[in-house]
């Protein structure tokens, strides 16, 4: 009982994620019946279902959550901006942004802060934004300057990973990441979160958010 309880629990900080290309409409339509069934936080899919999400999702407390510069994080703020803007309007209420990791890594720090700037100042109000760190392409300094942008800059969330990298959330970066972000902002492990088990050590280490696309299998504590 007490192992089910947890699960519940888990569950109201799952963004129950689906962002493959080739995700057809009747698999976005099953994402988020699910999401109702088992209390998910969101959904998180590609900007194009955003709608029918929304749609499908109307009047229920599951919010749709969409991803911006995906999954590289290459684009411009300008488009990343616009990206978010048409996204709303469609109904997604969160965003999350893939930082610009090559000026991260360049040490352009002011076109990270110009990136993540002009998502939240679209956002501004209407959705929440998490910013994707991709942890695994980053340094330890990196990540903690990255960590300190984001919140400097207004964003809701880091995050560690889109899952199309080169690995995904560890309990280090969590915990590096909550460390530096402090108690007042939201840290999103995501990327090969599969278990209940690996979920609860994330949460563990300061994660209050998680993104899986294994979400019911984790709730079910498969």
């Amino acid at each position: 009982m007490e192992r089910q309880g947890t699960a519940r629990d888990l569950a109201a900080i799952i963004d129950h994620t689906l962002l493959k290309p080739e995700a057809t409409k009747d698999q976005i339509v099953k994402l988020c019946e699910e999401a109702m069934e088992f209390g998910f936080a969101s959904v998180c899919v590609n900007p194009t279902y955003v709608s029918l999400a929304a749609s499908v999702l109307k009047d229920t407390p599951v919010k749709v959550c969409t991803v911006v510069g995906f999954p590289l994080g290459a684009s411009t703020p300008l488009v990343k901006a616009v990206e978010a803007r048409d996204a709303i309007a469609a109904g997604a209420r969160e965003i999350d942004m893939v930082i610009n990791v090559g000026a991260l890594k360049s040490g352009d720090d002011d076109l990270v802060g110009w990136d993540i700037r002009a998502v939240v100042e679209a956002a501004r109000g209407r959705a929440l934004v998490k910013v994707i760190l991709e942890t695994a392409l980053l340094t330890n300094d990196e990540k903690v300057k990255a960590c300190l942008i984001a919140k400097a800059e207004g964003a809701d969330f880091v995050k560690t990973s889109t899952g199309f990298g080169p690995g995904g959330a560890t309990v280090e970066d969590v915990r590096l990441m909550r460390k530096v972000v402090g108690a007042d902002m939201g840290v999103k492990a995501a990327g090969g979160i599969r278990t209940l088990e690996t979920a609860l050590a994330m949460v563990e280490a300061g994660a209050s958010r998680i993104g899986a696309s294994a979400s019911v299998a984790i709730v079910k504590g498969q």
